[in-house]
């Protein structure tokens, strides 16, 4: 520097500064009116170019940033300016540190504080919000209501199910008894004609003798020598059903033994 022929004219500190940016008012893509302060911090680089490029940096420097933030703000809506601040910090950012770039100015970091909607907006934020909270609880209570009747109904088929299976089942033991009643009368039966024949073959002449006999003793209840048949001998079935095939079969061998007795192989 020659002195009296030079001079210095930017004695600035190449520090880093903070600016804090005053409340502007914004509009929203959705045409909602908010409120947006934020904080710059920048850097001077360059002082022959802050010093000959722009007139009262501070103030172009606030300028802009309002004008960078109004311009970011109109192209979001009202619930992306919440959700989405890092990145309109980071837009701001890079574009202002590429406007001030003649002005010998480098942006660091640009930081939206403060987002405030209208008072008229944050009552219907609010109110917004009450109503879908109310529609979950809503939607909740049916899904409740509605998988509770599932359960009911549920259930009941269920049981449905389970008492016409028992009834089923009851139906075939049922059958099974019957049939099983069935066989053993028929093997009573056979067991005592096969006595029967076998007597009638050993004792020929008692065949004709007593065929009637056998009728009138069966019929009647007798055993083979004309007494009365015990109580269980005689008994009829309480249904009205043929005789049991024990009864059958002691009536048959009693009238054998009767036979044989009245005709013995001698005679």
């Amino acid at each position: 520097m020659v002195p009296l022929l030079e001079k210095v004219v930017s004695s600035q500190s190449l520090k880093e500064r903070v600016l804090d940016v005053p409340p502007q008012h914004c509009i929203t893509k959705d045409n909602v009116k908010i409120s947006v302060d934020a904080v710059i911090y920048w850097q001077l680089v360059d002082h022959f170019k802050s010093y000959y490029a722009v007139v009262s940096m501070g103030d172009a420097l606030v300028n802009l940033v309002l004008t960078q933030i109004r311009s970011e703000v109109g192209l979001m809506d009202l619930d992306q300016t919440f959700s989405a601040r890092q990145a309109i910090n980071d837009r701001l950012s890079q574009e202002l540190d590429v406007a001030t770039d003649p002005w010998g100015i480098k942006v660091t970091r640009v930081e939206l504080r403060d987002i405030l909607p209208s008072a008229g907006v944050v009552d219907a934020m609010e109110t917004q919000m009450t109503a879908e909270r109310r529609k979950r609880a809503t939607i909740l209570d049916s899904e409740g209501e509605q998988e509770a009747a599932i359960n009911v109904a549920r259930g009941r088929a269920e049981a449905l199910v389970l008492d016409a299976e028992a009834r089923s089942r009851a139906v075939v033991i049922d059958a099974e008894a019957t049939a099983q009643q069935q066989k053993l009368l028929a093997e009573a039966r056979a067991q005592a004609a096969a006595t029967l024949a076998e007597v009638l073959q050993q004792q020929p002449a008692a065949a004709t003798h007593s065929s009637r006999g056998v009728a009138v003793a069966v019929g009647q209840g007798l055993d083979g020598h004309g007494r009365a048949a015990g109580p269980r001998q005689g008994r009829q079935r309480a249904d009205g059903g043929s005789p049991e095939p024990l009864v059958l079969a002691g009536r048959f061998a009693g009238f054998a033994e009767a036979v044989l007795s009245r005709n013995p192989a001698g005679s």
